[in-house]
């Protein structure tokens, strides 16, 4: 499996959006169980920080051309 650029961009939006939406049900589901709902939160924030370092990741590889 190859790095490539187009595969970086994409996975960097899907781990963005995806933690957002678990991030943002985790919210939702802690007004009713605590545990879980902040078990959901980590796990969102987590994916948000994958796509942050992708972007990271992103900015250091060469454009192709």
């Amino acid at each position: 499996m190859s790095l490539t650029t187009s595969r970086v961009d994409t996975c960097v939006w899907v781990f963005v959006y995806a933690g957002m939406l678990v991030l943002g049900v985790g919210l939702a589901v802690g007004r009713t169980d605590e545990a879980l709902g902040w078990v959901t939160a980590a796990i969102g924030s987590f994916f948000i920080a994958v796509g942050a370092l992708l972007v990271w990741i992103r900015s250091r590889m060469k454009s192709p051309r």
